[in-house]
């Protein structure tokens, strides 16, 4: 990690910052940390956004205490607890009824 105290910072940070590889270069205001200029190649800026929301990172911080304390479901538990159960067709269940292929709805421009 590289670090520059903005006194003393000689350059526009956009020059700083074209230099980073992988490193963050941290921005400090009489010693004090005050930001960090982070190398963004193959980050996307919905998981940059994420990745710094606080609730995000609470639900993360919960799902791995459950994980660690052996709160899982199995991928077929889950699927019966999210997923909606599907109706019996009563059309199909009578002694007889005709089975109909219905074609599959074609999106419009309308939606």
């Amino acid at each position: 990690m590289k670090t520059i105290e903005l006194s003393q910072a000689s350059r526009p940070l956009a020059e700083y910052a074209r230099e980073l590889s992988e490193d963050i270069m941290l921005l400090t205001d009489a010693k004090r940390l005050v930001a960090a200029i982070v190398p963004l190649k193959g980050v996307d800026r919905e998981s940059l956004a994420l990745s710094t929301h606080p609730e995000f990172l609470d639900l993360i911080a919960r799902s791995r205490a459950q994980f660690a304390a052996g709160q899982t479901l199995s991928l077929e538990e889950m699927k019966k607890a999210v997923l909606p159960r599907r109706k019996a067709n009563k059309r199909s269940e009578r002694p007889g009824a005709k089975r109909v292929a219905v074609p599959a709805r074609r999106p419009t421009a309308r939606g």
